[in-house]
């Protein structure tokens, strides 16, 4: 008896699914840069609602633009889902249904939190329904929708991390990607979903850990949305027995 490495197949779907899906990881995580740390970062004071509320009015189109730059992101998500689902599917369909699901779960609550941002802009129109409440008044009100938003987003992060480890495990397991890139992917995934609990129990982690903890995935999504627009998917190796 002899060992023969043969190759399995991949279908033309899986290949460009996975193409698609690695322009849609750098797409959307760029969007995301953008969005958070171009707009957001420069135009919300951390601690400050009265400064970051003049901040959102005097650039209330830049503003608006982080808020349509955030939709089009979300859909962005539905597709890449999608794509991994078709990618992932021949390995274990329920197991790749299981994270489809996780993902689209986060995808619906980051969608639903936009809501916040148009309830602060609202606030801060000058509406002439408004003026039962006085410019600071108004301004906190704004702040507070504002950080209603993030809490939204955290939990968004959770299901994000869950549904990412899924996938991760399904990489994992098909070898259509180098194992330790899927590895990474486990342990990434894991630790955003962890760590948005504790932060959930212990709130003054936050502000110890910052954004640390989200570093390692943002590292697995950019360098697996690099692989499979580059490389795209290898059809893994089978071991059979042979006279």
């Amino acid at each position: 008896m002899s060992t023969i490495g043969l190759t399995s197949r991949v279908e033309p779907a899986q290949q460009i699914a996975a193409k698609v899906a690695g322009f849609l990881y750098l797409f959307t995580m760029a969007i995301s840069v953008f969005s958070e740390s171009y707009v957001r970062g420069r135009l919300i004071v951390r601690g400050d609602a009265v400064q970051t509320a003049k901040n959102i009015v005097a650039s209330e189109r830049l503003f608006r633009i982080s808020v349509a730059a955030d939709l089009f992101m979300i859909a962005g998500v539905v597709v890449l889902v999608w794509t991994l689902y078709v990618v992932l599917k021949p390995i274990n369909s329920n197991v790749a249904l299981l994270a489809a699901f996780l993902r689209l779960v986060g995808d619906s609550i980051a969608a639903a939190t936009i809501f916040n941002s148009f309830v602060a802009l609202r606030l801060l129109s000058g509406a002439d329904f408004l003026q039962a409440f006085d410019t600071e008044q108004m301004q906190v009100l704004a702040r507070l929708f504002i950080s209603g938003q993030g809490a939204g987003m955290g939990i968004a992060f959770l299901f994000l991390g869950l549904g990412s480890t899924v996938f991760s495990y399904l990489w994992f397991k098909s070898r259509y990607i180098p194992r330790a890139l899927a590895a990474w992917g486990i342990f990434s995934s894991l630790l955003l979903a962890i760590g948005t609990l504790l932060f959930v129990v212990y709130p003054g982690l936050a502000a110890v850990v910052g954004l640390v903890y989200m570093v390692p995935m943002g590292i697995y999504e950019v360098g697996l949305g690099l692989w499979l627009l580059v490389k795209g998917i290898q059809p893994p190796i089978v071991e059979s027995m042979a006279q």
